[in-house]
């Protein structure tokens, strides 16, 4: 088997041959690693890469296989980690120039739970620094770009895990979402990216847990993620907002019958500017709902004060997270992520508690609408990929957005819901760039949401058309 075929396999069916011994593990890793050397020179995915020990990972997977010995549901499948994540021995930078030499001690939690899954970690994609924004560039790295054009940006800020995937460089990757982290770049790249409900793939080490800020998983396929979901999901008592429910349940089978199942469909979420070429891709989405059996309805929940809300209490955590470093390393920070950091010194306890009271009344209003309508649909982004050379878009339709973050409202305003959404490839623009369309479930209904994803992906296969011109 060529080193393109093994490489085009879904996680799904790599996991299975490797368990049936159709495919070896290193065998498996081989090809992968050829591919990155071969691919990623051009687009600067993955920029810690580690050859001799995943090799050595997928023979050790192989001797397992062969003694017999029980195997995880991800057991040989090459993974690498966002550069955001702790992993025990291999250099996580942040993507910034302080921890640019730095190797922690001990692996983040997501990063266990992959291991324990039985996949093997090659190395560490690529994250604007601090993850601040949805471009992925770095005074360490350099940018990340887009496979599909790599004059264009690939998003973020797991961007390096989006383009590892749509290059075949990996078939699953892991990746966190604050504001549009996990469905931005998968929508720019024609993966699939899930932001699970809070507390649904617990996050350790966090310094202060925040149903905001999430990990979870990016794959090629909608059922690709629902097994990595099954994997890293669960409860673990060092995360205090994990939810109990095993992740097994995501190895339900994803066919379901979504007759006359309501569907709120929104083109802009309260009169958000959206691109013209992105706004007719999405349209065009809408048939396949019609098509499902769902009853498709013009609706969107009240989302009054979501954007401030978002900001403050994003604003708050930049402050606690780097507010000690911004006294002693300004000069090594990039300019938005000060200037986030000194948004949150401006805080007022008062201004805080509002922001608290009025998050939680948004989720409250939010479940409400979701009683009537069991989906919420709607463009993952407000714009297609952009020049990899600007950082962040300072209009829309002529519209000024007003911070490096505004251009992402469709992704952050629901963040501010609290509810699992997901970026599923929709089609492209004239261009030939993607896009993404978002799906938002009911509260922990992350399992309704991959379901409804894997009928879209199913009904419009956009998932395998038009391969990335590196490719």
């Amino acid at each position: 088997m060529s080193e393109r075929e093994i490489c085009c396999m879904t996680a799904t069916e790599l996991a299975a041959r490797i368990r049936g011994r159709s495919l070896s593990a290193t065998e498996v890793m081989e090809a992968h690693l050829a591919r990155i050397e071969a691919v990623n020179p051009r687009v600067n995915a993955i920029v810690t890469l580690l050859p001799e020990r995943a090799m050595q990972g997928a023979r050790t997977a192989d001797e397992e296989i062969a003694k017999g010995l029980p195997v995880g549901p991800l057991h040989g499948l090459p993974v690498a980690h966002k550069d955001l994540a702790l992993t025990k021995g291999i250099k996580t930078t942040f993507g910034s120039p302080i921890f640019a030499d730095f190797v922690p001690e001990t692996d983040a939690l997501i990063v266990e739970r992959l291991k324990a899954g039985g996949a093997i970690t090659v190395g560490k994609t690529n994250t604007p620094e601090f993850g601040a924004g949805s471009q992925t560039f770095n005074e360490v790295f350099g940018e990340t770009l887009n496979p599909y054009d790599t004059t264009k940006t690939c998003g973020g800020s797991s961007g390096g895990a989006a383009v590892a995937l749509a290059c075949g460089m990996l078939p699953i990757a892991d990746g966190s979402d604050m504001g549009g982290s996990l469905r931005n770049p998968a929508s720019f790249c024609n993966v699939v990216g899930l932001r699970p409900s809070p507390g649904r793939v617990p996050t350790w080490p966090d310094i202060a847990p925040h149903p905001f800020s999430v990990e979870g998983p990016m794959a090629r396929t909608v059922a690709d993620v629902a097994l990595m979901l099954g994997v890293i999901a669960g409860p673990d008592p060092r995360s205090p907002l994990s939810i109990s429910e095993p992740g097994g349940i995501f190895s339900r089978p994803l066919h379901r019958d979504f007759r006359e199942v309501r569907v709120a469909w929104s083109k802009d979420l309260g009169g958000l500017p959206v691109d013209g070429d992105v706004a007719a891709v999405i349209e065009g989405g809408r048939r396949a709902f019609e098509a499902l059996g769902c009853r498709v309805e013009d609706a969107e929940p009240d989302l009054t004060d979501a954007d401030e809300v978002f900001k403050v209490l994003r604003a708050w955590r930049f402050e606690l997270a780097y507010g000690e470093l911004l006294e002693k390393h300004r000069k090594e920070m990039k300019d938005t992520v000060v200037w986030n950091i000194e948004e949150g010194t401006r805080l007022s306890g008062p201004k805080l508690g509002w922001a608290e009271r009025r998050r939680a009344e948004l989720y409250q209003g939010a479940r409400e609408f979701m009683q009537a309508h069991e989906f919420l649909v709607l463009a993952v982004s407000q714009v297609p990929p952009f020049d990899a050379g600007l950082r962040y878009p300072t209009s829309i339709n002529g519209e000024p957005m007003q911070t490096y973050i505004d251009w992402m409202k469709s992704c952050y305003l629901v963040t501010v819901m609290g509810l699992p959404a997901i970026s599923v490839p929709c089609g492209f623009t004239p261009e030939g760039l993607p896009v993404g369309i978002q799906i938002v479930g009911r509260p922990r209904d992350d399992l309704g949401v991959l379901q409804l994803a894997y009928a879209f992906e199913e009904a419009t296969g956009h998932g395998s058309h038009r391969p990335p011109i590196v490719d």
